[in-house]
């Protein structure tokens, strides 16, 4: 690691860095247990030219889900520039083995946090999601903040790259499918990579696109790679139920994600993204 970032680290934490150790960080950023004399960190490093804000943004969702109390979420300890070196420290999270309730925990708590609500969907500033820019202008409507705000900006990517889909009976059809619902406080990229299971066995959320959004994005999410079972939504009900029919609509939400990883990873996705496309056009 650059000898500058850990004389900027150790002033800023007002500690010494006896350690760091690589963890898991996927294409963005480089990951690191940090193990210090005031305890143990996790330090998320990236280009700050190639990824302009990246963290800002990531510690501002962090800050807005924690500020929810519904579910654990990793306090922000620090950020901020050395260079082209964008750093956030985070809390470290001691990892555990799942309570026998974490699924019914999980649900529950991720009602709650849905429960958070706005006067409009969106968010004071746009932010990421993966790699790209996740835009956050509020709209008093959800249909017309997944359109504009979601669905268009990643079609105008995906069409500078080469690939053609027509549009306009989708949005037109989006008003009948979509039901009216007042804003929800999402975590945004709910896939089972970006949550933990903590010492006291309960989730803890990790690496969020926020907005306040329709809630059923996050359930969409959740179904699109799998990895959580039955239990979550059966919880999550119990709480704050689901509109009728919310399963025959998680391919429409899915679609903005799946348009996701069509600019990021390329071809793979294209025939799901046009299958959606055509299903409601």
């Amino acid at each position: 690691m650059d000898e500058n970032l850990v004389h900027t680290l150790q002033h800023v934490l007002r500690t010494v860095i006896k350690n760091t150790i690589p963890l898991s960080g996927g294409d963005i950023n480089e990951v690191y247990l940090l193990e210090t004399g005031a305890g143990k960190f996790v330090l998320k490093k990236n280009s700050s030219s190639r990824y302009p804000g990246m963290f800002s943004a990531e510690a501002e969702g962090l800050n807005l889900l924690a500020a929810s109390g519904a579910i654990h979420i990793p306090s922000v300890i620090t950020r901020g520039e050395v260079g082209d070196d964008a750093y956030l420290v985070l809390e470290y999270i001691e990892s555990g083995s799942p309570a026998s309730d974490f699924w019914q925990v999980f649900g529950r708590q991720l009602a709650t946090l849905h429960g958070n609500t706005a006067v409009a969907f969106g968010l004071e500033e746009a932010n990421y999601i993966g790699s790209l820019p996740q835009y956050n202008e509020r709209r008093m409507q959800a249909v017309e903040f997944y359109v504009t705000q979601r669905l268009q900006p990643q079609f105008r990517m995906a069409y500078n790259q080469g690939y053609r889909f027509a549009c306009d009976k989708l949005y037109k059809n989006l008003d009948n499918i979509i039901p009216s619902e007042a804003p929800a406080l999402v975590h945004g990229d709910l896939w089972n990579g970006n949550y933990l299971v903590g010492a006291d066995g309960h989730p803890c959320l990790i690496d969020p696109a926020v907005a306040y959004n329709h809630r059923e994005t996050d359930m969409a999410m959740m179904a699109l790679f799998g990895g959580f079972p039955g239990e979550v939504t059966d919880a999550y009900n119990e709480v704050f139920p689901l509109y009728e029919g919310w399963k025959d609509r998680m391919d429409v939400w899915q679609l903005y994600y799946l348009l996701v990883h069509l600019n990021l990873f390329g071809s793979g996705y294209h025939l799901g993204v046009k299958r959606i496309v055509e299903k409601y056009s």
